[in-house]
This record gives C-alpha cells, sequence and structure tokens, in this order.
C-alpha cells in the first residue's frame, strides 16, 4: 500500500518544516509557499488553456521551478542534511529571453490596460498577481530568515512575465485591450 494523504499530524495547527521543525501553518514561511503552490496551480491552468498549446514547454518548466522555489521556502535556513534542488540564473534569464521574444510580436504599450477581455488571458492577470503576492511574502520572510536571493529575482520576473503572456495571449485570441483612461 502507498503512502496515505491524510497524517494527522497537521491536526493542531502545525506543520513539518524539510529538516523536521514544526511550525504553525500561519507561519510567514509556509504562507510564501503555500502562495508558490496556488501559482503554480494558476500556472496549470494557463497551460490547459488552447492559446498557450505553443508554450506548453515552457509553463511546464516553469511549474517545475515553482516547485524547486517551494522545496527551498519550505528548507528551514541552515539545514545541510535535506538535498533541495537549486533555482539558477539561467532559470531567469530564460524568462527574459521569453519576454523579449514575446515583445517583438507586441505593439508598444500607450498606457495600463485593464484585466479581462477573454477568460484565458483572465486567468494570466491572476497568475501575475498571485505571483506578485508571492513575491511580497519570499520578501516578508527575508526580513526575518536567510532567503536566496534569486528566489526572489525568479519571481519577480516570472511576474513581468506574465504580464508580456497576457498581451501576447490577448493578441493571439484577437482581444481589443482596454486602456485604463483616469478620471481626473
Amino acid at each position: 500500500m502507498g503512502m496515505k494523504v491524510y497524517t494527522k499530524t497537521g491536526d493542531k495547527g502545525t506543520t513539518a518544516l524539510f529538516g523536521g521543525t514544526r511550525v504553525f501553518k500561519s507561519d510567514v514561511r509556509i504562507n510564501a509557499y503555500g502562495t508558490v503552490d496556488e501559482l503554480n496551480s494558476y500556472i496549470g491552468l494557463l497551460r490547459d488553456q488552447p492559446v498557450n498549446s505553443n508554450k506548453h514547454n515552457l509553463l511546464i518548466e516553469i511549474q517545475d521551478r515553482l516547485f524547486t522555489v517551494g522545496s527551498i521556502l519550505a528548507t528551514e535556513p541552515g539545514n545541510e542534511k535535506v538535498k533541495v534542488p537549486n533555482l539558477h540564473p539561467k532559470d531567469v534569464e530564460r524568462l527574459e529571453q521569453s519576454m523579449d521574444d514575446m515583445d517583438e510580436q507586441l505593439p508598444e504599450m500607450k498606457s495600463f490596460v485593464l484585466p479581462g477581455g477573454h477568460q484565458s488571458v483572465s486567468f494570466c492577470h491572476i497568475a501575475r498577481c498571485v505571483c506578485r503576492r508571492a513575491e511580497r511574502l519570499v520578501i516578508e520572510l527575508s526580513q526575518h530568515d536567510d532567503v536566496d536571493e534569486l528566489v526572489i529575482q525568479y519571481l519577480n520576473r516570472l511576474s513581468d512575465y506574465l504580464f508580456v503572456l497576457s498581451r501576447l495571449m490577448a493578441q493571439e485570441l484577437k482581444i481589443v485591450e482596454t486602456p485604463w483612461v483616469p478620471k481626473m
């Protein structure tokens, strides 16, 4: 018989970090990697959108990197006994290259645009906002504990990537972006 999903060890509101230390589920570290997990689910939703079929491999790669980010965040600082996968500068560079490629296909932005116009595009904007929240929580965590700067950099770049992706998706779906016109 395989592993059971339920362990009952968290019934009193705590969970274990990689390394064994138990912390409350409301801990900023748990909030940070839980939000990265939420983001990963939204990236899966983006991967499921037919308009993104040609971006399938990169979206899977992003999901893989987000599992790496989650592993890094779930490991107590200074624990050398636990083997955790690493992020690499090339992971950030891959997002930058992809943004450069998408930007070449997009008209210049002249104003902020309102999120929406098509359900698939809206999913992308939601993923972008969840990514920003994950980034804020990781930065909050970094004020108490050591956090690999590459994690913050990756999340920052990923939110930029998701914004550019939302614009390309709108273009590919032939959606007219709605500019924000501030009422003064």
